[in-house]
């Protein structure tokens, strides 16, 4: 009997080994492939379904092949003068968010003298999954990052056509997870000539420790952040943010952030190189006060347009 008991324990801690390290293999498998797939050479074939004028911009909503050939619903706001090609905003909204959130920040912008362009994000406005299982919408939120950041660098392909956009002077703006994977695709992506990470963090365990995220994931959490690490490690914004420099990256983060938790945001902000500015504000995370998202935005304006000054005059 004990001879048994020692073989079966045996085989449960050979089994146990062989499934660590057979999802060790599996993880770098996944990791080594997640952000493959972009190339600036695949074929745009861009759609435009609408374009109207609105009392400060002409706005239009358009389609363009992205990631994995997936068609990107899109909106892009330009001035209604303009004497000659303008600089460009790409934005990446928030995880809840959706592509029309550009109608109610982008008119300073544009009355600066900026066009101000945003996309639906995978699974989120047009791209919303359909009648989609909980293994496929738990694949979807894995997928959703690499989706977002060469989807990034496909609107700047689309913006390079336009003779009306400069495309020397296009700029990253990212709203919170907007922000997190928007380090990675001005990390990546070189001709984002600056970009402005809008209450973002890094640091996946950080991330998972936010206040807010604590209070419904509960007893859970531990597991989160296994999973969180295993999953999502290979996105974690701190790998990657440090390559913008020697382009200037502006970080704005607030000092009681139910959802980016202080260590979170410190740590996305060192692991940034120079040139970088750093900024905090009073309150909770960014749009849950309008009056704190309007200072938030001008500051952000403000900033782009001494960069863009900059990069005029280089």
């Amino acid at each position: 009997m004990k001879r048994r008991l020692k073989i079966a324990g045996v085989s449960a801690a050979i089994i146990a080994v062989v499934a660590v390290v057979g999802l060790g293999v599996l993880k770098v498998n996944l990791d080594s492939q997640y952000f493959d797939g972009y190339s600036s050479e695949t074929p745009l074939d861009v759609r435009v379904t609408e374009e109207t004028k609105t009392s400060g911009y002409i706005r239009t909503h358009f389609y363009y092949k992205g990631w994995r050939g997936e068609e990107v619903p899109a909106l892009l706001a330009m001035p209604l003068e303009r004497k000659s090609p303008v600089p460009c905003v790409v934005f990446l909204h928030g995880i809840g968010q959706k592509k029309e959130f550009l109608d109610d920040i982008a008119a300073p912008f544009v009355k600066a003298g900026f066009g101000f362009a945003s996309f639906d994000q995978y699974t989120r406005g047009e791209r919303r999954l359909k009648n989609a299982g909980a293994l496929a919408e738990a694949n979807a939120f894995r997928l959703r990052p690499a989706y977002t950041v060469n989807d990034a660098r496909r609107m700047i392909d689309y913006l390079e056509t336009r003779p009306d956009i400069a495309a020397n002077r296009i700029y990253l703006v990212g709203a919170s997870y907007g922000a997190i994977t928007g380090a990675t695709a001005a990390a990546f992506d070189d001709r984002f000539r600056a970009a402005v990470l809008i209450y973002g963090g890094g640091n996946i365990s950080s991330l998972l420790d936010a206040r807010e995220i604590e209070k419904e994931a509960g007893a859970w959490l531990p597991l989160a952040k296994l999973g969180g690490w295993y999953f999502l490690s290979v996105v974690d914004p701190v790998r990657y943010v440090g390559q913008i420099s020697p382009r200037p990256v502006y970080l704005q983060n607030g000092r009681n952030d139910g959802l980016i938790s202080t260590p979170a945001a410190k740590a996305l902000q060192e692991a940034a190189g120079e040139p970088k500015k750093i900024q905090w504000y009073d309150g909770d995370h960014v749009g849950t006060d309008e009056e704190a998202v309007k200072h938030v935005l001008q500051d952000v304006l403000d900033y782009l347009l001494k960069v863009d000054k900059d990069v005029v005059t280089s």
